[in-house]
């Protein structure tokens, strides 16, 4: 090849290189402050006076809490916060706990301990069926519906409850980078009306699932579910997730990179109960709620988005957690589908 074919096979390559390099730094900009803060300015004011839906009211301390509160909250990689509305409003955090203490049993004993003795299927059925336990063959099927929470709790390593409890408390605080406040009305209010989770549990240990007595564990799910979040705590847990396993607010490592794409997958089929699947559909996130008003939406290496806003609906997912979620996510390009 002579001197001028390797001159222009040269510049080829280079022209190349930099359309390539112009194109990914035009990505990365259309993601700036201006433009995200102004995304969830208007998903804000887009869904601030939708009053559809209601707060939970089988656990009364819920119905209680005042539905008009409503905070958006998103957190990146490198620790950037952005946030709109009642971002200092506390709700509890009910089963998105759940997402945190199956971490805590990945870390503890692996992804495979999960799949094979709590499951990582979804059920089909609602979040604390009795039914489903015998259809899915003896098993609780995965770690965010009840059955699969309180086997999962059971499992944690301790010496007893109280320090099941700490490790299970203390895991979720290293997530937001805080200590978490407990919500003690919630807790009495839960915990004398919860036979149903103790027969689930008592159920699952006749099965030989359960790693600790049933009705203890049953308790300390019942505490992890009473722990009160912002809007903020939540999207700075999740941005544990999306930074793979390190708190970017703490530094600190949480979970272990590996076991991360575990713990979304199970998050993308069974984070938001019944409507898990239209969720996916529509955002192609992974995500997680609670009946407490809160929601989870993690994208895999760029943010996540924590809202609050407790009334429900009929699934039990939050209305305009799911509203402006999915608003926000779309709005700025972010469905992992679509990438």
């Amino acid at each position: 090849m002579n001197t001028a074919k390797i001159a222009l096979a040269f510049i080829f390559v280079l022209t190349l290189s930099l359309c390539a390099k112009e194109t990914s730094a035009l990505t990365s900009s259309s993601l700036t402050d201006v433009k995200i803060q102004s995304v969830l300015t208007e998903a804000y004011n887009k869904f601030k006076d939708d009053d559809s839906g209601k707060n939970a009211d089988y656990i009364k301390a819920l119905a209680e809490v005042n539905p008009k509160i409503f905070a958006i909250t998103l957190v990146t990689p490198d620790g950037k916060i952005y946030e709109i509305g009642d971002t200092k409003e506390l709700v509890s955090i009910q089963s998105i706990s759940k997402v945190f203490t199956a971490s805590l049993l990945l870390q503890e004993r692996g992804d495979k301990f999960l799949q094979e003795k709590v499951g990582v299927n979804a059920t089909g059925l609602a979040f604390n069926s009795v039914i489903a336990i015998e259809l899915h063959g003896r098993t609780a099927s995965n770690p965010f519906v009840n059955a699969g929470a309180i086997e999962s709790t059971s499992w944690i390593k301790a010496k007893n409850s109280a320090d099941r409890w700490y490790s299970i408390k203390q895991n979720m605080n290293d997530f937001a980078g805080r200590k978490l406040p407990f919500n003690e009305k919630v807790y009495i209010s839960e915990v004398h009306d919860n036979k149903s989770n103790q027969a689930i549990a008592k159920l699952l240990d006749a099965n030989n699932l359960m790693g600790s007595d049933p009705l203890e564990a049953t308790t300390v799910y019942t505490k992890q579910c009473s722990v009160n979040i912002s809007s903020h705590d939540l999207a700075v847990m999740g941005s544990s997730l999306a930074n793979h396993g390190v708190n970017p607010i703490s530094k600190k490592r949480v979970l272990d990179s590996k076991y991360v794409p575990k713990l979304l997958a199970v998050m993308a089929t069974a984070g938001l109960y019944d409507n898990a699947g239209d969720w996916l559909y529509a955002t192609g996130t992974p995500a997680k709620s609670g009946v407490g008003g809160g929601i989870l939406a993690v994208v895999p290496g760029k943010l996540a988005i924590g809202v609050v806003s407790p009334p429900l609906d009929k699934y039990g997912n939050s209305v305009r957690g799911q509203e402006a979620a999915a608003y926000i996510i779309n709005r700025l390009g972010l469905n992992p589908m679509a990438q």
